[in-house]
């Protein structure tokens, strides 16, 4: 089980990198590329960038998890 557990602290640590770097900053971001070029006028943002934001808080969250059942698996192990 800690093994599997991190795994997925490893791929999701690496994937939130990705995820962070791609986002838009002042001078535009690797969003861009995938069209995030054209903004919407309603929430400002483009639909690939809402998604970039709804794809990283979910990784985030798994990352976080992982992180705490890591926690109590060394915990209950006693190491």
């Amino acid at each position: 089980m800690i093994i599997a557990t991190s795994a997925v602290l490893i791929v999701t640590s690496v994937l939130m990198v990705v995820l962070v770097l791609a986002h838009k900053g002042k001078g535009g971001g690797l969003s861009d590329m995938f069209g995030g070029g054209v903004t919407s006028s309603l929430g400002g943002s483009s639909v690939v960038e809402r998604n970039l934001d709804r794809l990283t808080i979910a990784t985030g969250i798994i990352w976080f998890a992982s992180i705490i059942v890591l926690g109590l698996l060394f915990k209950s192990q006693g190491v």
